[in-house]
């Protein structure tokens, strides 16, 4: 009963995070749904190490992201896009700046899709998951000044990419 409480207080809340850190790195819904259906069954099976894992979160996403690299490591050419969301909430917005916008993102999800897995990874989990340091860096098993040095190059390289265009 305790483990059920512990499943659903911890792990279940981050489902979707999960789903759309699987779905990043295979790029295809139905193996992204399948990697996250495993990572929950393989922490419920290993339900009585749980109290030697640290942060159950962070766990999750490593495993998250291991099954999904050895998913994409055996897919062959069978990537979908990542479907195109062009809803932009009207907040007084004029339409030409909701269409500079739109192409910003476009042009950042783009450069992000060039960068090495690794580098595409710390970036989601950083700035669209908005995990810490910490869970960063226990996610992809590194220091956590490694975590800010990284995050500190990609952000410049971003700002230099900007400026260039």
């Amino acid at each position: 009963m305790i483990r059920q409480d512990k499943f659903r207080k911890n792990i279940l809340p981050v489902i979707d995070r999960l789903f759309r850190l699987a779905f990043s790195i295979t790029k295809n819904k139905e193996d992204a749904e399948d990697v996250v259906q495993d990572v929950l069954f393989n922490v419920w099976k290993r339900k009585a190490e749980w109290e030697h894992i640290e942060n159950m979160e962070a766990y999750c996403f490593r495993s998250t992201r291991n099954m999904a690299l050895d998913k994409l490591a055996l897919m062959e050419n069978n990537i979908e896009e990542i479907p195109e969301n062009h809803d932009f909430p009207a907040l007084g917005e004029d339409v030409q700046r909701k269409i500079e916008i739109e192409e910003q993102i476009n042009l950042l999800e783009n450069w992000v899709k060039k960068l090495p897995e690794k580098q595409q990874t710390l970036f989601r989990l950083r700035e669209v998951e908005e995990l810490s340091y910490k869970e960063i860096a226990m996610i992809l098993d590194i220091s956590e000044e490694q975590v800010k040095i990284n995050l500190f190059r990609l952000r410049r390289k971003i700002k230099e990419y900007f400026e260039t265009i």
